[in-house]
């Protein structure tokens, strides 16, 4: 037999040296990267404070609740309008124009009333029946400005003040704005039986300028009415959504805990069971695509439905299922043609979790880590929504004039309600008013108000990643205490875990928050670039569209090579203690220096354990489809009425992602942990037994006959 050749040293680091005093993450260890955790706490800090100010100035009701002309809320408690909860806009004609359009505020008075009129009248009519009929001109000046009662004055001037709306017709109330009842007779579209009308200028009115008018509102409102209807499907579901998440939980523990004893047959079963869900996936989409085939209405194109709340629409048409059925065709063809070719690396990776599950087996505390993650990254979340919406609501009125003279050089000026009627402005452009325009203001802060959300992105990420961090390293820690402990369990710490913990947030906060503003900030960088990205969609401009698909690629592929180095720094940080340059540095030398064993292994386990991901999440979101759309006979009487059924099933499906992902991450960390420790020990010990190998005799079969690089290998050969 040839010898063993030494590892070739070169441009990719010295080997580890044998160390007999070496006992695995060392205890006598400092603080690392201490200027980025003293610019972590700081940012911390800043970041409670932004917080705090944007929950002085930031009023969530301004994002909730319609606001009349003067800046008041419409039905708000101890106010004028208590009890006129509903928005009326005195011309909804004039909103026909996005251009003239700010924030939801029209050019025309708004004002909060009671509720919506009921029937069509013209100002120019109740005006003319004032002196036969006073009861009309009672019911129309709850429509006038508050003080109002005037009959007499010329019309004319009361349209251009605006003291009335020169048209009232019957409307309903949707998401607190009173809006035309529009209906459609014989394919023909009236309101009041009318398909056309005149104001109280004479001035010839179609229905259809009508709705394009309340169309531009209704647009603009209808995401806020598809949230509405979500909060309530949530309430109503909420239980069976706890339910399913639990049974999410169950499962995943239990895949976890069978991986222990009967890895093989399981991570098997996994591969199998998948294939065969994909399978049946196909079969139900193309037995529901044959069916809607034949059905009336069903060949309508996607593009022709458009955006619709409600997915029923969608689950009718055959294209959907044809999508459907083209997409699992092809997913089930990656999958087979993938596991065919690497066959030879998911048998490595399937010992290589076998030896995994052993190493949980003696660290079965770092099981429950993920509900440590869990409620940090809460947190996180909860912080930045509630400061996001804050900032989004912050600020005092601003009020603009707005004028129908398009030759008023004073319109979009701001203005002052209480000091406008004493302006010369009324005099140069006649019929101008100071309306409310939106909530906001001239100070630095206000001005500045997109900036502080964009800095509130940034530090998400930051503590998002950060939580990550501290979660691999935590893990990486405990599962290198088990490797490098020559008897097992004896010299295995009593709590790796929290030992672990303890060592990573004590030493080494600056090193992890270092890896994780790299990460947030190119984080950030690509949102940016999908923004522009979305901009850009209407534009012609070819070579700046083809020049963001590549900025968007590249940033895409170095976000995935850091959270790669990232992971393997902590590994090292987890072991050595050392800053984290240092240990990227180290922990790449170590990885190219072993680059077949990396390439054999790969992201296989990865693969695997995205299997069981995935198994997990389609079981439970079969069961949860299944039982909301009411297909299972015995508890027929059981499931919530919903508006949408997806909105807790999308809620389920992502939850069950989400926790199955934190169990099996645990997997998929100490793999990677028991991977770099193998790595070194080959390099530390040679197997004799004055340096033994510390590493289990199936993990030293299953990667020791792989070589280390083709150096090696043909020197081994040799």
């Amino acid at each position: 037999m040839a010898k063993r050749s030494p590892i070739p040293s070169g441009c990719y680091g010295e080997p580890r040296k044998y160390d007999p005093t070496f006992r695995g993450p060392v205890h006598n260890r400092g603080c690392t990267d201490v200027l980025c955790c003293v610019l972590f706490t700081a940012v911390i800090f800043g970041y409670v404070a932004l917080g705090t100010v944007a929950w002085i100035h930031g009023d969530p009701r301004k994002v909730i609740h319609p606001t009349d002309s003067t800046g008041h809320f419409c039905g708000q408690k101890n106010t004028t309008n208590m009890n006129k909860p509903i928005l009326f806009y005195f011309n909804i004609l004039k909103c026909a124009s996005p251009a003239v359009l700010i924030n939801l505020q029209c050019p025309t008075t708004q004002m909060c009333v009671s509720e919506c009129p009921d029937h069509f009248a013209t100002y120019a009519d109740v005006q003319l029946q004032y002196a036969f009929d006073r009861s009309h001109w009672e019911y129309y000046r709850q429509f006038c400005k508050p003080g109002f009662n005037n009959p007499k004055k010329p019309i004319a001037h009361v349209l251009r003040d605006e003291d009335c709306p020169s048209v009232i017709v019957p409307s309903k109330p949707l998401l607190q704005r009173c809006f035309p009842d529009f209906m459609t007779r014989n394919g023909t579209l009236t309101v009041a039986n009318r398909t056309a009308f005149k104001d109280s200028l004479d001035a010839a009115r179609s229905v259809t300028e009508l709705r394009d008018a309340a169309n531009v509102i209704t647009g603009m409102l209808e995401a806020k009415q598809l949230g509405m209807k979500i909060v309530e499907d949530y309430a109503s579901s909420w239980a069976w959504i706890v339910i399913g998440l639990v049974i999410a939980m169950v499962i995943s523990l239990i895949f976890i805990l069978l991986l222990r004893f009967t890895a093989g047959f399981l991570l098997w079963f996994i591969i199998i069971a998948v294939v065969l869900l994909i399978t049946y996936g196909i079969w139900h989409c193309y037995w529901e695509f044959t069916l809607l085939e034949e059905a009336p209405g069903s060949n309508v194109s996607l593009s022709d439905v458009g955006f619709q709340a409600d997915l029923h629409v969608y689950l009718k048409l055959s294209q959907t299922w044809l999508i459907f059925l083209v997409s699992l065709v092809l997913t089930e063809i990656i999958v087979v043609l993938t596991l065919i070719v690497l066959r030879k690396r998911v048998r490595i990776a399937i010992g290589l979790l076998k030896e995994g599950s052993r190493a949980v087996s003696y660290v079965t505390c770092a099981l429950f880590y993920p509900v440590v993650t869990f409620v940090l990254l809460a947190a996180c979340i909860s912080y930045w929504a509630v400061t996001a919406v804050f900032l989004a609501s912050s600020g005092e009125a601003v009020y603009k004039v707005m004028s129908a003279r398009p030759s008023c050089r004073y319109a979009n000026h701001t203005c002052h309600p209480e000091t406008f009627n004493r302006t010369n402005i009324t005099q140069k452009c006649p019929g101008a008013q100071c309306l409310f325009a939106w909530y906001g203001g001239e100070s630095v802060y206000h001005r500045h108000v997109f900036l502080l959300q964009l800095c509130n992105l940034l530090v998400f990420l930051w503590l998002v990643n950060f939580t990550m961090a501290l979660g691999q390293c935590t893990l990486a820690g405990a599962f290198a205490s088990y490797y490098w402990a020559r008897r097992k369990p004896a010299d295995i710490p009593a709590c790796p875990v929290f030992s672990s913990f303890f060592r990573a947030v004590r030493y080494h906060t600056g090193s992890l928050a270092f890896g994780s503003l790299i990460l947030a900030v190119v984080q950030v960088i690509r949102i940016i670039l999908e923004y522009l990205d979305h901009r850009l969609k209407g534009s012609h401009n070819v070579l700046a569209r083809f020049l963001l698909c590549c900025l968007k690629c590249c940033f895409w592929c170095l976000e995935r090579f850091i959270r790669f180095m990232n992971r393997n720094a902590y590994i090292m940080i987890a072991i050595y203690g050392k800053s984290f340059c240092t240990s990227a540095r180290e922990a790449f030398f170590l990885l190219m220096r072993n680059v077949v064993r990396v390439t054999v292994v790969d992201r296989v386990t990865d693969l695997l354990l995205l299997l069981g991901k995935l198994l997990v999440t389609g079981s439970v979101g079969l069961l949860a489809f299944f039982f909301f759309t009411h297909r299972i006979p015995f508890i027929q009487e059981e499931p919530p009425v919903l508006n949408n059924y997806w909105v807790p099933l999308l809620t389920v499906v992502f939850g069950s992602y989400l926790i199955a992902h934190g169990f099996f991450s645990v997997y998929a960390m100490c793999v990677d942990t028991l991977f770099l420790c193998f790595c070194e020990d080959l390099e530390r010990n040679d197997g004799t037994p004055a340096k033994p190998f510390l590493t289990s005799g199936g993990l030293h079969r299953i990667l020791g006959g792989v070589e280390r690089s083709p150096k090696r290998t043909r020197t081994h050969t040799e």
